[in-house]
């Protein structure tokens, strides 16, 4: 089986962790204890019926509010599928742990209360997901019970996102009208909307192909760590370990080491089970080369004739996380596959309004949770993709020097210098 991973987003109280907990109610993917304790703590509070939003509502501060803050992941499968969900907050004050939660996500669910229709949130999580090059969109319009089952409220909404989201990066939209609380169309289809031909949450889940989405073109292979020998026994070993970023690499290819531009070919590649002929993202593998060249953490194996651009400027996109503003020239660590070097923001060219999508200009700094592109520079080479080719070699975060804290995700959207253009519009 495959694995699936998916987060939730939308406004507040639209109802994502209680369709958490009704997609693992209904395909038996919780545990007797477990449905036990939040039978009882629904009784002691007074509700009528059980709360699923307490499965994943771990937190005390969220029990206590009802809302999401921090991301809560939950597993299950079914026979066709594995799923790992990422069950992110609502509240716009915690729109970096939705960031979080979804950054390694294959599909996204937004929520949308059918009797608000689409918010300033839903907008903005589905900016994130599309910045984050996340391929698929589920729109799925809850607590369709409440409005009487209309299909009119369903095709009003359906009609007003679609228009907006034309202007994102994703062409892969499924609208499902549901009812989390009571489950219709989640795991079952709903007799309470007969209007609604398609297919129900988890069947569109179990079905959705994702196979495509791999880069596995452009081959990157982020060295880990170097494993030299550890015996006379194996004096001639020496293999780099990692997890293969992008592309295929088989045993007999051609590579190079960047940023040295050393060359060699791939004699071994081995995992924990065992030799295998060839390895493809994300699995986590040894390579041996035939030669012994120089080659440490940071560096990457890639095809001599489909190489990453080697750069100390970068240009992106990144979503601000940390109460202390980001301001031009401040210096952080970058964190880019497994190299992290010394960094400095060199120029804050604009805000992005998540709202209208357009660019605020001369803004002098990144608040908490804002989004903005930057150009940055860094003190040794790194070996970097656009986004929108690889997310793992195209992405990359920022730490503060001085509490070690992640202050920021980023997206790259230009590797290397920035190029002039002339009046012509050739690039000088």
């Amino acid at each position: 089986m495959d694995l699936l991973r998916f987060s939730t987003a939308g406004s507040v109280d639209d109802g994502k962790s209680t369709l958490i907990g009704r997609l693992l109610y209904d395909s038996k993917g919780i545990f007797e204890d477990q449905l036990a304790a939040i039978e009882q703590t629904s009784r002691r509070r007074g509700y009528n019926q059980v709360d699923l939003a307490l499965l994943t509502d771990g937190l005390r501060a969220e029990r206590e509010q009802g809302i999401t803050i921090d991301v809560a992941y939950r597993y299950f499968a079914t026979p066709r599928r594995k799923f790992i969900i990422a069950d992110t907050p609502g509240h716009i004050q915690y729109t970096r742990n939705m960031v979080t939660g979804a950054s390694t996500s294959d599909l996204a669910i937004i929520l949308i209360d059918a009797r608000n229709g689409v918010l300033e949130q839903s907008r903005r999580h589905a900016f994130i997901a599309s910045l984050l090059g996340i391929p698929h969109l589920v729109v799925a319009v809850n607590k369709m019970d409440l409005v009487g089952y209309d299909e009119a409220v369903f095709e009003r909404i359906q009609d007003e996102f679609s228009a907006w989201a034309e202007k994102l990066a994703v062409h892969d939209i499924q609208f499902i009208p549901i009812s989390a609380l009571h489950g219709d169309n989640v795991v079952q289809r709903s007799i309470s909307m007969p209007w609604y031909q398609g297919p129900s949450l988890l069947y569109h889940l179990e079905h959705v192909y994702i196979g495509g989405d791999r880069n596995l073109i452009d081959a990157r292979f982020p060295v880990q760590w170097v494993i030299r020998p550890q015996s006379d026994a194996h004096h001639d070993f020496r293999g780099y370990a990692g997890q293969v970023a992008a592309g295929v690499f088989k045993t007999g290819d051609d590579i190079v080491a960047l940023p040295s531009g050393k060359r060699s070919r791939i004699s071994r590649i081995s995992t924990l089970d065992g030799p295998v002929d060839a390895a493809a993202p994300p699995m986590s593998v040894t390579i041996e080369l035939e030669d012994d060249i120089d080659i440490g953490r940071g560096d990457m194996l890639c095809r001599p004739h489909n190489q990453p651009t080697v750069a100390q400027e970068l240009g992106a996109m990144v979503c601000w996380m940390n109460d202390q503003p980001m301001k031009p020239g401040a210096r952080y660590w970058l964190k880019h596959t497994t190299k992290t070097v010394k960094a400095i923001v060199e120029d804050l060219r604009y805000r992005i309004d998540v709202n209208t999508l357009h660019r605020q200009e001369g803004v002098s700094e990144l608040a908490l949770n804002e989004i903005g592109r930057v150009r940055i520079r860094v003190s040794s080479p790194l070996m970097l993709d656009e986004y929108r080719d690889s997310r793992t070699t195209g992405g990359f975060i920022l730490i503060d020097e001085a509490t070690s804290d992640t202050v920021a995700a980023g997206m790259i959207f230009q590797p290397g210098p920035e190029q002039q253009i002339d009046p012509d519009g050739a690039a000088l």
